[in-house]
Order: C-alpha cells, then structure tokens, then sequence
C-alpha cells in the first residue's frame, strides 16, 4: 500500500457529534474509556442546533397530570403503535432525568413563575411537555453538552473530518478509515466498539430542512457492514417549512409557533384543521373555534388546538389544502401567529424565528402570516437497535439518535428527537463501554483497507466521467417525484428501477482538483451513501402495502391489520437489497391496555 495512512486507537469510536454522540462520549469517558469523535463539521454546528422548539420530557411542570406513561402513551399512539414499546418506555421514564441532568450541567431553560423549567404545548402530546429555550433549545443543548465533553481528558475530537468506512473481523467491528475534509489526508481508526450518531438522510431530497451532513452515512455504513436497518420507510415530512419566498425554501418553522398559538389557513381564509381531526384524537383535540379559544386563553382543561394533531396529519391536511385549489399562491399554506399573539409575546416566546425571517426573508412574522408547507424533516428508520443497549446486529457496532430507529414508530412527535438522544446516547455510550471493557483491539484485515482505499481515491484519477453534481439532482428528483409524501406502487418501482441505473453510475463519478478543501470529491463519496439510504427507503414503502403514519400509498390508502404487527428489515445480500418482514415484541398487557385508554 503505497498511501500514507496516519493510524488512531481508542476504545471507542463515535461518528458524529450532535445531541447522541456527544451523551454517548460523555458517557464513555465517565467509564474511563478513551473515546475519538469524528465530527463531519465543526462542533457546535451538529444538526441537533436546528431542533428549536424544546425536549419533552414529563416533569408536570405546567400540568402536574403529566407523568412518564402519559408520556409513553402519546409516543406509542404518535408511532401508530410500530414504535418499539421498550425503547418508548425507557424513553418516556429517562427523559425527566436526562433534563435535569442538563440544567446541572449549566443549561439556561426558561422558567416558570416559581423558578422551575418551563413547558410548552407541541404537536401529539397531551400535556404542556416540552422544556425550551426561547425556540433556540436545541443549540443550548449541543453547547451544554460540547462545554462538558471538552473538559474530559480522555476525549479526542477530530473536527472536519468524515469516516467512509468501517470495517469488521470475524464477525465484530474493528475500526474505520476517515478523512480530513480540509487536506485530504486519511486516518485508519483501531477501535474496540463503534456508536454512529450522524443523524439523517434529508440532502437525498430536493427541499430539506436538513443541512449539508444529512447524507445517510450512518444508515450506509451500518449496512454495508452487514448491519439490519428497519422502519426505513418512514420519511418524516415537518408540515411547516417556508415555501416563498425562495431564499428560506425549505426552512423549518419550529412547531412551536403552533405551540405558541399560531394557527394554519387556507386561501380562503378558513381554519381548516377542523376538517381533519382523526377519531383516535377526537376525544383531545377542539373542535371548533370556542374550543380551541379555550386553550389558547390557558383554560384549565382545555382541548389542544388541531393545529397541534401529531406532524403525519397536518402534512397531509396542508397537502389536501393545496391538491383542492385552497392553497397558497406559492404551493402551500397560511401560518398565522400574527393575529393571535402580541409582537412583545412573539419576539420574546420565538426570538430566533422573528430574527431569522427578518433578516433571511424580510417578512416580520409579528405583523405577516408564513406561507408554508411539508418540508422532508426526519428520519424514523435506521439502524436496529437492542432497546437498553443500541447495540445493532454487528457485534461492537452501536447507534443512538436518528441513526437508530425503533422508538418512532411510523411517525415521531415534535420534541422527543431531542430527549430520545440523550436517553439512548447514554445508554449506546454506557453499553459500548462494557463491550470495550471485554475486547482486545483487532486491526481491519489490509485487504479490506486497499478496497476501501481504492473506492476512497477513485473520483480523482484523472479520467473523465459523471459530475457528482449531476447526479445528485436526478436522485432528488427521482426522491421527490417517486418516493416522497404520497407514493404508489408505480412510482415506487419506477424509483427503484432509477435509483438503481444510478447505483451503476457511482464508479463512473469523476471530480477535478486534489484532495484539498475540494467539495466535488466530498460529495462524490456522499452519494454512494444517499443513493443506498434512497434504496432503502423505496424497498420498504414499496412492501408496506398500507398508509399509516409518514408512509402514504395512494394505491393503499388505509391501515392494514398485517402491517401493525411487523417491521420491515433491510438487509445487505451478497448481490442486492433484501426486504424482510420481522414480528414486533407483544408489548405487556397493562401497557398495551393504557395506551388505548382515553386520558384527559
């Protein structure tokens, strides 16, 4: 091997350094574990930051009825009752305490009147739930975590650099290759155990409230390995992202305008949501004006607002709006905090909103409705996990966060992203430690790594072939016309059938320059992750024969009784992507009783 290799140790290796992977280190180094965290860009700038609206967690705060099976049941029913019932529990019972943990940490949460953590209301959950910062939560969270991580002497941070490989023996994951994305040089990772925290797949689509690191590179190295992901299906698309003007496309608007009192019209000037409440929340949720009043002047028992129906019912009620002529000129909806909160209460409730469209999109939300409308947000499928461990299938390879999946179900509530990653970032960092404790280190075979070095440099040899740049327009394309919010079996099979001409077209891609600084390369290798990720998720919504959730089949517009009791695994088969179908755990009757209970 004629390439300079630098060559790292550590106990554990992190891929990622949002709100999961830097509770995972954290976690690992008070098990005195040397920990290496590989950050794709600079920490600090995870996108965890982007999470504004808060972290739900039931602390009875603002409703003292609020409590952790509550909290389950909300999850469980937002999940269409496909989330993993263990990792909902655990969830739902962990969270109150990985909030407290933070505000000894230093986190600034707002207040209540008497000094405790304040809460706000959010889409799918019962009660007021959801600790917040103004609406800049998740950046408090990733500063408070990254402050306390930085003082741990036995983590080593390698900011700017991507892994593009990961590699195992005999059966368990050894180490990984790298690459500084500043000079290109390339790093070989020994490890004993490997947690993946790189979030999502948002960038394989064309509008995105995901930025730039939203690849699918967990998801891809995970499987590449051998690894089963599930739920990969399910694509949250967020029902508020700016649709105009054109330079906030896509922008996420934090449900807590919702939760603050925004509401959502047509062109018409109607409230429409009323139009849309399911039977499952009809017996919580207002069903008219007076009602919703109610809440929003704080009345105690109040119905939530239908503007505040879990993230799958509004997209699809904004979506109707527009598909029946009473959208907005601009593809979408009305979103009015305007008319309903003072300009004082918004800049002081939504500041980084207020600023943000300020200076991004001269538009003053105190005095302007938003036009909005589905913007591709989440990812609920991932890696599969083990509930108290997230170890995956692969021995040492472990994932928390968005990578992982499980607790969502078909679709996640606002505000349990953020708790979900410190609950199972904990547990992913304490479970890779008591693997590490048992392990010797093991070097990746150099077989494996000349392969892997080859695939590495092969977008700058010199000859001529695909921009990367090309290709990465007609997967959005094919993702967006075929594979986004409503999906058939046509257009599924018609995006599998392009996404694999595109699978061919991978070692064909081609980038000028060398290894410095130079973002055509990046990008070339991000691809071969997207378009593995963009299978994925094809294969699976073409196997689910039903609509439940984030998954909408035009062709198959109702539940499915078959599909309640399964998840659908991808799987790596020697020559192609295989789609199977894996029986849920029976969650414990009294469990199981309680989430069809109505709690009021």
């Amino acid at each position: 091997m004629s390439e300079d290799i630098r060559k790292e140790s550590c106990d554990i290796l992190i891929v990622g350094a949002g709100g999961a992977g830097l509770r995972a280190a954290i976690a690992a180094a008070d098990a005195d574990m040397s920990v290496s965290i590989v950050s794709k860009s600079l920490l600090g700038k995870a996108h965890t930051v982007m999470a504004e609206g808060g972290i739900a967690a039931s602390l009875g705060h603002a409703d003292s009825r609020d409590n952790w099976k509550v909290h389950f049941r909300d999850t469980m029913r937002g999940g269409k009752n496909l989330s993993n019932w263990e990792m909902a529990k655990i969830h739902a019972e962990e969270a109150p305490e990985r909030v407290r943990e933070l505000e000894t940490w230093g986190a600034v949460f707002d207040r209540t009147e008497d000094g405790r953590i304040n809460q706000r209301n959010f889409g799918g959950h019962r009660y007021p739930r959801l600790a917040h910062v103004g609406d800049r939560t998740g950046l408090e969270i990733i500063r408070t975590l990254q402050d306390h991580a930085v003082h741990q002497k036995n983590i080593n941070m390698f900011m700017e650099y991507t892994v593009f490989r990961l590699f195992k023996k005999n059966g368990k994951a050894v180490g990984a290759m790298a690459y500084d994305r500043a000079t290109g040089e390339i790093v070989i990772f020994e490890t004993k155990a490997i947690i993946l925290a790189t979030g999502g797949i948002g960038k394989a689509y064309r509008i995105t409230s995901n930025s730039w690191e939203y690849t699918g590179d967990g998801h891809s190295l995970a499987y590449l390995m051998g690894a089963d992901l599930i739920d990969m299906e399910f694509v949250q698309f967020h029902p508020t992202g700016m649709v105009w003007p054109p330079s906030v496309k896509g922008t996420l608007v934090t449900e807590g305008v919702r939760g603050e009192g925004g509401i959502l019209v047509n062109s018409e000037g109607e409230r429409f949501m009323f139009n849309y409440i399911p039977e499952v929340f009809a017996a919580e949720t207002a069903k008219d004006e007076d009602e919703a009043n109610d809440w929003l002047d704080g009345k105690e028992g109040a119905m939530r607002p239908p503007e505040l129906l879990t993230r799958d019912v509004v997209a699809r009620a904004i979506m109707n709006e527009v598909k029946e002529g009473r959208g907005s000129p601009h593809g979408g909806v009305f979103l009015d905090i305007a008319s309903r909160r003072s300009p004082e209460y918004i800049k002081q409730k939504l500041p980084s909103m207020y600023h943000q469209f300020k200076e991004l999109a001269v538009l003053d939300i105190t005095t302007t409705r938003m036009e909005v409308g589905p913007t591709t947000h989440y990812m609920m499928g991932g890696v599969k996990v083990d509930a108290t461990t997230g170890s995956s299938t692969i021995d040492g390879l472990f994932a928390a966060g968005e990578a992982a999946a499980g607790m969502h179900g078909a679709n996640r509530l606002g505000g349990n992203s953020l708790s979900d990653l410190l609950v199972f970032g904990k547990l992913a960092g304490q479970a890779a430690s008591n693997h590490a404790s048992s392990t010797d280190f093991t070097p990746p075979e150099p077989k494996d790594v000349q392969t892997a070095l080859d695939d590495l440099l092969r977008p700058l040899n010199g000859e001529e072939g695909i921009s990367p740049y090309k290709l990465q327009e007609e997967l959005q394309e094919i993702m967006e016309q075929n594979v986004g919010i409503v999906r058939s079996e046509e257009g599924l099979q018609k995006g599998i059938d392009e996404l694999n001409v595109l699978s061919k077209k991978l070692t064909n891609l081609r980038t000028t320059g060398s290894r410095k600084y130079n973002p055509g390369w990046h990008l070339c290798l991000d691809l071969h992750n997207m378009i593995i990720a963009s299978k994925a998720v094809a294969s699976a919504a073409l196997e689910r024969t039903e609509s439940r959730g984030a998954h909408t089949r035009l062709d198959y517009p109702n539940y499915d009784d078959v599909f309640e009791t399964i998840n659908i695994i991808i799987r790596k088969s020697p020559d192609s992507m295989s789609v199977v179908r894996s029986p849920l755990t029976k969650m414990p009757s009294d469990l199981s009783d309680f989430v069809q209970k109505e709690v009021v």
